[in-house]
């Protein structure tokens, strides 16, 4: 058995649960915030047999896309922020970061 931890964009939360609905396989959905862009993510959390890890990497593939948008940097905490002029950067968001993990015991009450 596996634990697959799939972390998304907020924008593909509702399209992926859809998807996994549609696939018959069951996920928790937890709130997260991103790190870098600070920005909303959901992470999903999907118990499946080893034999069906692909198909469930199948529906995140095809449910989470690559996105450009335009980001204006955090103002640098030291030095003089004068002659700081943020301007946006354009970064890729979107996609999935999947981690597969394996499960040494599974109980359901």
């Amino acid at each position: 058995m596996k634990l697959i931890v799939a972390i998304i964009q907020d924008k593909d939360s509702n399209r992926l649960s859809g998807e996994l609905v549609k696939a018959n396989f069951r996920a928790t959905k937890l709130a997260s915030t991103g790190g870098f862009l600070r920005a909303g993510n959901t992470t999903f959390m999907i118990g499946v047999e080893d034999s069906q890890v692909e198909a469930v990497l199948g529906v995140i593939r095809n449910s989470c896309k690559v996105r450009e948008q335009l980001v204006t940097p955090v103002t640098p905490m030291s030095g003089t922020t004068d002659s700081y002029l943020p301007l946006p950067v354009e970064v890729q968001v979107g996609g999935a970061t999947v981690f597969v993990l394996p499960v040494d015991r599974f109980e359901h009450y």
